[in-house]
């Protein structure tokens, strides 16, 4: 049984954070607006920008954020129908955001991997 989520709007004035984990917050969600920083994508080039996340989970991602107003979906009438995702206002109010963490992860990498290295080496001189 699928858990709802609570509206943002009935959350405690108190604790923003929740709000913007209640929003982007999962594995999904800042790739995908990350992915959409980039330009207007089909729903194909999504799935193959996350190659391991399953149709069915993107599908909801998009459309939680859809629902959230950080994107927007256009259907053009054609056969067969092409429908395309960008972000919204809201959603590219997020580029500098994701942006730090983006940056934060990187240097986050680095310093785990000298950890592993000053444990080595200190392994090594024992």
């Amino acid at each position: 049984m699928r858990r709802e989520r609570e509206r943002v709007d009935m959350m405690a004035e108190w604790c923003n954070t929740e709000v913007v984990l209640s929003v982007v917050g999962g594995k999904w969600k800042l790739l995908i607006l990350r992915y959409l920083l980039l330009g207007t994508h089909r729903f194909g080039e999504l799935k193959q920008a996350m190659p391991t996340i399953t149709q069915r989970m993107l599908t909801r991602q998009l459309r939680e954020l859809e629902n959230d107003g950080l994107v927007a979906r256009s259907v053009y009438p054609e056969v067969p129908p092409r429908v395309e995702y960008k972000l919204t206002e809201a959603g590219e109010s997020l580029r500098d955001i994701i942006g730090q963490l983006d940056a934060w992860g990187s240097w986050y990498r680095r310093h785990q991997k000298a950890q592993v290295q000053d444990d080595d080496q200190a392994a090594t001189d024992t």
